[in-house]
């Protein structure tokens, strides 16, 4: 018996240690892609912010530490173009979560041809983005635009509004055309889990004398919240980083109103040349991204600690 549990004690280890070699070597073949695509691009970008390079007065790289973030710190455009990925990623990410609640809601009910419905709704996710943003700036022409033949026919307006012309309204109708093209993805996620929260919950709750807002706020929100964490932080990261529908719709203007960061960097590296500037441009972007995103974590888990 004593022989039994010699042999069992020192084959459980064994297998332990076999297992987490097998795991170690199926997460490599990812584990190196991911250096290859994600990693090597960003250590790239830190060592090349460290030297001035710029093709069009200065072929040969220059090592000047840390002088391309000085410049950036006086650099206003930069600071305007964050400011703008800033106010364009909280305003529609906020109304894209709030829409795609609604409709993720509203396709978990149950009535005829829902299949179909859930099929259409996804298509706006699906479509090219440089095809919708090419739409969306016939849709908003302040001449053959959609937007204004509607509002001129009930009245309220006079005459054609030039949006893609005035700096507000320019970044307006970029928000109107991402959370178009994104809310269905957000309400997609959601609807997978609605679907994987148990109908007895609600039964339950509705037999304690709940309404339907309470039941919301009391199991639907609490269940849901990894969903709601998963699609903002996504879309958050898409979001700041956007590129082809600003770039087609408005190009950054009317005069730098809706210039995005990934705009900026577009034109420091590959208009002006500037590899060193545009690298270090790059380098303390992704660090803003990812510190907002862990600030972000912490207050999503915090609010769901409070709603539990």
């Amino acid at each position: 018996m004593s022989d039994s549990r010699s042999v069992n004690d020192r084959t459980i280890p064994t297998i332990v240690q076999r297992e987490r070699r097998t795991h170690w070597l199926l997460l490599a073949p990812a584990l190196l892609l991911l250096l290859c695509v994600f990693a090597y691009p960003i250590l790239r970008a830190v060592w090349q912010s460290l030297f001035i390079q710029n093709l069009g007065t200065e072929l040969q790289p220059q090592f000047s530490g840390l002088a391309n973030y000085g410049r950036m710190a006086a650099d206003s455009r930069f600071w305007q173009s964050l400011m703008n990925s800033a106010g364009f990623t909280i305003v529609s990410v906020a109304i894209e979560l709030i829409l795609g609640m609604g409709v993720a809601l509203l396709l978990n009910q149950s009535f005829r041809g829902r299949g179909i419905v859930r099929t259409i709704a996804i298509l706006p996710w699906a479509l090219p983005t440089a095809l919708i943003a090419l739409a969306w700036t016939w849709i908003f022409n302040d001449q053959f635009g959609i937007v204004n033949d509607l509002l001129m026919r009930i009245g309220m307006i006079q005459q054609g509004i030039n949006w893609l012309g005035d700096p507000t309204l320019a970044m307006v109708a970029l928000i109107v055309a991402d959370v178009w093209k994104t809310t269905p993805f957000i309400s997609i996620l959601l609807l997978a889990g609605l679907q994987a929260i148990p109908t007895d919950l609600y039964e339950a709750h509705a037999i304690d004398g709940a309404s339907s807002w309470q039941s919301f706020w009391k199991i639907t929100l609490p269940l849901l919240m990894p969903q709601i964490i998963i699609a903002a932080l996504f879309r958050f990261a898409q979001a700041f980083g956007i590129f082809d529908l600003v770039a087609v719709m408005t190009g950054g203007g009317p005069g730098g109103a809706t210039e995005m960061v990934s705009l900026y960097v577009y034109a420091t590296i590959m208009r002006y040349l500037d590899f060193g500037y545009g690298s270090a441009l790059v380098v303390v972007t992704f660090l803003l991204l990812m510190l907002t995103v862990a600030v972000m974590t912490l207050l999503v888990k915090k609010l769901r600690k409070n709603l539990a």
